[in-house]
């Protein structure tokens, strides 16, 4: 019997179980892996690239038939003022790439500023939230909707559409 093993390019308990939200699979591990990009990405593409580069770390690190990488980041959005939080998701099973796209959900003013001085999202919410760990828990997206999208939940809607072209006949 053949065990299809899929490799999630973080250490975030979050992480994984965005992925077991959307994949029965055999074997689900996390990998912690870097992302290649800073800290606190700023913009889509810094966001994808770090998405993009887990995913294919993950591959390298073993025999993994499929690796999923999941980036958090803050964009402005054309159309809309402030700025956002954004999630992708990228699936490599080393011939096809997917990518996909959570939620994007708009950051209070206050939060946004100290974003914009340079602080990144995850400690800003701690400290405004007066609590520790809220990126391994519920997350800013938790926090945002008054746990109406927990962090999983959003994950779990990019990693599903990063699939697309990994398992679906139309690409």
């Amino acid at each position: 019997m053949t065990t299809y093993r899929i490799g999630v390019g973080s250490g975030n308990p979050v992480k994984r179980r965005a992925v077991e939200r959307v994949l029965d699979a055999d074997a689900i591990e996390s990998v912690p892996v870097p992302s290649g990009v800073s800290e606190q990405p700023v913009g889509r593409a810094e966001t994808i690239a770090g998405a993009e580069n887990r995913a294919a770390a993950v591959l390298g690190e073993g025999a993994y038939d499929l690796g999923v990488g999941i980036e958090g980041g803050v964009a402005r959005v054309d159309g809309a003022d402030g700025l956002f939080l954004v999630m992708w998701a990228v699936a490599d099973d080393g011939e096809r790439v997917g990518r996909g796209a959570g939620p994007s959900l708009a950051l209070p003013d206050r939060i946004a500023a100290r974003i914009d001085a340079g602080e990144e999202l995850g400690p800003v919410m701690d400290d405004v939230l007066d609590t520790e760990g809220v990126a391994r828990r519920g997350g800013a997206a938790g926090a945002l909707t008054d746990g109406r999208v927990e962090r999983a939940d959003a994950l779990a809607t990019a990693v599903a559409g990063a699939l697309g072209p990994v398992v679906s006949g139309l690409y």
